[in-house]
C-alpha cells in the first residue's frame, strides 16, 4: 500500500507538471509563440489638458502610440471623449483619477462631493495627495470610479480596459484594489494588473482571480533621470525586452504655453518631461528598435477579448 501510494503521488507530480507545461501563456493566448516579445504603448493621463489630447493623437495616429487612458474629471476630457467617440476603433481605457496632484490646475470628483466627501479637500478638489492623515474611504473610491466610468459612457467612450492614475487603486491597500475589480469584472474590462508588482504588493496576487489577465510587468519613466539620458532608457528597455506581455507607460505632450503653465511647479511628468516622451516615441528611432528587436506591438482591445473568450476577428 505504501509502494501504490507512493506511486500515485509521483503520477499525479508528472501529471500536475505536464499540465502545467501545457497552460498557455497570455502571449500564446494572442496568437503569438510562447517566447513572443509583445508590447502595448501606453499614453496616460489623456483629457488632462488640449496639449497632452493634441500630442496624444498625434502619437496615435502617426504609431508614436497604440493605447491610451483617459482622465474623466479633468477639464480637457470631453475634446478627447468626442475624439473617442468618432474613433472607435481606438484604444481607449480610463485612467481613473482620485487625485489631483498639480498646484494650480486642479479637478473635482465626477460624483458630486457630499457622495465622496473622503476624497476632496476644504475647497471642493480632490486631494493634492494622500498622506496617513487623509483618510479615504473605500465605498467613496468605488462610488467615485463607477461615477467616472458612467461618464465616460454617457459621452460615448467605449473603454477597453482601466488603470488608476498614480497607480492609487493598485498600490496603496486590498480594499480599493477590489473596487477597480469589481467594476472591471461588471463591465467585462481587463485591468492592468503586471506580474512585476506582485513581490511589492502581495495582496494583488491573492485578491485576483482566475479569469483576471495578468500583463509581465510595466516599464515607465522615473524621476531623477537626466534629459540627456532618455533616449538610451528606452532604447535600453527595447534592446533587453523579455518574451511576455510589456506595457511602456509614457506621458505625452507638447512644451507649449498651455501645458507650461498647468504643470510649472515642478518638473516631474510636466511639459519637457512629456515632449521628451513624444519626440522619443514619434522617432524612426523607436519604430527601428521594435523591427530589430522583434516586438511585436498589441492592445488593451486584444487581451479584452481573450479574457471575454472571444475569437480575434469579433469587435
Amino acid at each position: 500500500m505504501k509502494r501504490a501510494a507512493l506511486l500515485s503521488v509521483v503520477l499525479c507530480g508528472i501529471v500536475c507538471a505536464s499540465l502545467q507545461a501545457q497552460e498557455k501563456t497570455l502571449q500564446e493566448k494572442l496568437g503569438y509563440p510562447r517566447e513572443a516579445k509583445l508590447l502595448i504603448v501606453h499614453a496616460d493621463d489623456l483629457g488632462m489638458t488640449h496639449s497632452v489630447n493634441a500630442a496624444s493623437i498625434q502619437a496615435l495616429e502617426n504609431g508614436g502610440i497604440n493605447s491610451a487612458s483617459l482622465m474623466v474629471p479633468c477639464p480637457w476630457f470631453p475634446e478627447i471623449a468626442d475624439y473617442a467617440k468618432s474613433h472607435p476603433d481606438a484604444d481607449f481605457g480610463l485612467h481613473l483619477t482620485l487625485t489631483s496632484e498639480r498646484v494650480y490646475y486642479r479637478w473635482g470628483p465626477a460624483a458630486t462631493r457630499d457622495q465622496v466627501a473622503s476624497l476632496v479637500d476644504a475647497n471642493g478638489y480632490l486631494h493634492h495627495d494622500w498622506s496617513a492623515e487623509t483618510h479615504i474611504d473605500p465605498k467613496d473610491v468605488e462610488k467615485e470610479i463607477r461615477a467616472q466610468v458612467a461618464r465616460a459612457m454617457a459621452m460615448g467612450v467605449k473603454p477597453t480596459h482601466l488603470d488608476s492614475h498614480q497607480n492609487r487603486l493598485f498600490q496603496t491597500n486590498k480594499d480599493l484594489f477590489e473596487a477597480i475589480l469589481r467594476v472591471g469584472h461588471e463591465n467585462h474590462l481587463p485591468v492592468l494588473i503586471p506580474r512585476s508588482w506582485f513581490g511589492e504588493f502581495s495582496f494583488l496576487e491573492r485578491t485576483i482571480g482566475p479569469n483576471d489577465i495578468v500583463i509581465d510587468r510595466v516599464v515607465t519613466m522615473e524621476p531623477g533621470l537626466a534629459a540627456e539620458k532618455w533616449n538610451e532608457f528606452y532604447s535600453d528597455a527595447l534592446k533587453h525586452l523579455e518574451p511576455g506581455v510589456t506595457e511602456f507607460v509614457i506621458h505625452l505632450a507638447y512644451a507649449d504655453n498651455e501645458m507650461k503653465a498647468a504643470t510649472r511647479e515642478r518638473a516631474t511628468w510636466g511639459a519637457e518631461w512629456r515632449q521628451r516622451d513624444f519626440d522619443f516615441f514619434s522617432s524612426a528611432e523607436f519604430q527601428r528598435l521594435l523591427r530589430e528587436n522583434g516586438i511585436h506591438l498589441i492592445t488593451w482591445r486584444e487581451i479584452g477579448r481573450v479574457m471575454r473568450g472571444e475569437n480575434k476577428s469579433e469587435k
